[in-house]
């Protein structure tokens, strides 16, 4: 098996994310050991961001480190876990809320597809883009 960067990129619909976390410097961070949950937005879920949202983020290393950090938890859950919680508590600091529903959300962005495993956590695929509520500046 591969590492959660590698899975990603073999699974083609990351390429966005996969650079947002090459330029924030993340990289060595999600092939660490871990385990890792990835709330993975496909290239779809960073292209419906608000225009120039993804190059302001681009520009703010910190601000960007902040959202992508807002996708990652903590451990290995998978969607028995996600089945089963309200809320979780993300490497940003902040917690997500997690809804079932007609299958899983998390603050409000549709779980399209879940336990996309790796040597070191677990990708869940979202359709939208995870914005923390209060973005700290550089």
């Amino acid at each position: 098996m591969a590492d959660l960067l590698e899975t990603a990129a073999q699974a083609g619909q990351f390429s966005t994310l996969l650079e947002v976390i090459e330029t924030a410097g993340l990289a060595e961070t999600l092939k660490s050991p871990g385990p890792f949950t990835v709330l993975a937005p496909t290239d779809k879920a960073f292209a419906g961001l608000p225009a120039g949202k993804l190059d302001e983020l681009k520009q703010n290393n910190s601000a960007l480190k902040q959202v992508l950090f807002y996708h990652v938890l903590s451990g290995d859950v998978r969607s028995d876990d996600l089945a089963t919680i309200h809320e979780a508590p993300t490497l940003e600091g902040s917690i997500v809320i997690v809804e079932q529903g007609e299958g899983i959300s998390i603050n409000g962005a549709q779980v399209t597809s879940m336990d996309i495993l790796a040597d070191n956590g677990v990708i869940h695929v979202l359709d939208s883009v995870l914005i923390p509520t209060i973005l700290i500046p550089d």
